[in-house]
């Protein structure tokens, strides 16, 4: 339900919203960059309440979604359904996922006095900021995708940010739905936690569990008691079927089973997304029929298992920014036959100053495999060393090739890449920046 704004509140509201977007057309006329961050960073200091101003236009509610992985490719699967049924819907489809991210991506879709006529508005939300915007923003929907170490330097461990969550989103409206991961015991254990509505998503196929224990595991211990949980098998990293012996805690019902449903892209971690994307536009009121049509023609957002003809030869972009998905990403490459793979390291902002996450990525994987791994970036000498202590641990000989020069290694790798495979690239996110521009020419801010 839309609530009514105060007149000083609209005047205040439309001076912000004016002068935001004559700077998004400045910088989008000089060719600055996309303008995803810098009007609304302005706007807020005109009205320091813009994102509440905003989201309380929204007719039928924000759907918020956040979690160290997938929350890119899970908005775009929903906002694709949600607009199939007819639906207008506002979005921060750049990845712009912090505060002045959020109120620019609603501010592109207001008249120039800040009405903002949508019927939804998805906003994927930087994990560490979630506390911060759900008084403001009042969700209707909230999806909790997964918790992973990412980027140390800046935000901790999982249990931290796990509680904080907690906390914050049990104050909110009964009304409000909760969307959350069953296979991850510490978003399983928040959900049982709540006073809202919360459904599940989750797989049930131990088929699909992994041979061995992953290095990059984050939450294994009961978020009860403390004891160590019993796995009956992982997905990836610490998803999987799961209980604990001492308290009794176990993983929660999906709503949905996994198996009857199909997935966006190639890779595991991709049946999540779908699977999350799908248990929200359900609870939504979305009909089946509407949610099946729309997944065979989804494409990708770009980096995220975005394909490209280049040079006459297939490149896929895998975005590998932390050990699980990094782990993911080379599970892609090991079950496919292609025998050439270019690494992609930066150490920027963006990507966490801290590299040490390397070195809970099972990239042993990729060296069993042979073939050839080029590796480039900002921190080319740190993914190379990892590379070569995968080499005597598993005693598999392969062609490591070394270029700093990215657009080099670039050229190297398609060199390197038969006619009939499909090179992948695997990069931080400013690595795929890069990436992407090289292969391309075009520039993505």
């Amino acid at each position: 339900m839309v609530n009514t704004i105060k007149p000083i509140d609209k005047l205040r509201l439309g001076v912000a919203v004016s002068v935001a977007k004559s700077i998004t057309f400045m910088v989008r006329s000089l060719r600055l960059g996309a303008a995803s961050v810098l009007p609304g960073s302005i706007a807020r200091r005109i009205e320091p309440r813009l994102l509440e101003l905003l989201s309380q236009q929204v007719k039928k509610g924000v759907i918020l979604i956040a979690g160290t992985n997938g929350k890119t490719t899970t908005s775009l699967l929903l906002c694709e359904i949600l607009e199939r049924k007819g639906y207008r819907v506002a979005h921060n489809s750049t990845g712009a996922n912090l505060e002045n991210g959020l109120v620019t991506a609603l501010m592109e879709s207001t008249n120039s006095v800040g009405s903002l006529n949508v019927d939804y508005a998805i906003l994927e939300v930087d994990e560490n900021i979630v506390p911060k915007v759900l008084a403001p923003i009042k969700p209707k929907v909230i999806l909790c995708l997964n918790l992973f170490r990412d980027q140390l330097d800046r935000y901790g461990e999982v249990d931290t940010i796990s509680k904080r969550w907690t906390k914050v989103i049990a104050t909110l409206p009964e009304d409000t739905v909760v969307v959350s991961n069953a296979d991850d015991p510490t978003l399983s254990y928040l959900g049982q936690q709540l006073p809202q509505k919360v459904a599940f998503f989750g797989l049930s196929e131990p088929e699909k569990f992994l041979e061995e224990i992953p290095h990059a595991q984050d939450s294994i211990y009961c978020p009860s008691c403390g004891h160590s949980l019993d796995y009956e098998g992982y997905y990836l990293s610490h998803l999987g079927d799961y209980n604990c012996p001492q308290c009794g805690f176990t993983k929660s019902q999906p709503t949905l089973n996994s198996s009857e449903w199909p997935q966006v892209l190639v890779g595991l971690y991709n049946k999540y997304n779908t699977l999350a994307a799908v248990t929200a536009a359900v609870e939504l009121g979305i009909d089946e029929a509407t949610i099946r049509d729309t997944i065979p023609t989804f494409q990708p957002a770009f980096g995220r298992a975005e394909e490209l003809t280049i040079q006459g030869k297939n490149v896929r972009i895998l975005l590998s920014k932390n050990p699980v998905g990094t782990n993911e990403t080379i599970r892609v490459v090991t079950e496919s036959q292609d025998t050439t793979t270019l690494l992609v390291l930066n150490d920027r902002i963006q990507d966490g100053e801290d590299v040490s996450w390397i070195w809970d990525v099972d990239t042993e994987k990729l060296v069993e495999r042979g073939g050839t791994l080029v590796v480039s970036g900002d921190r080319v000498y740190d993914m190379a060393l990892r590379l070569r202590y995968s080499e005597k641990t598993v005693e598999r000989n392969f062609n490591l090739i070394v270029e700093e020069d990215l657009r080099k290694a670039i050229n190297t790798a398609l060199e390197r890449t038969p006619n009939n495979e499909t090179l992948h690239i695997l990069p931080t996110y400013t690595a795929m920046l890069d990436v992407r521009e090289a292969l391309t020419g075009k520039k993505i801010r």
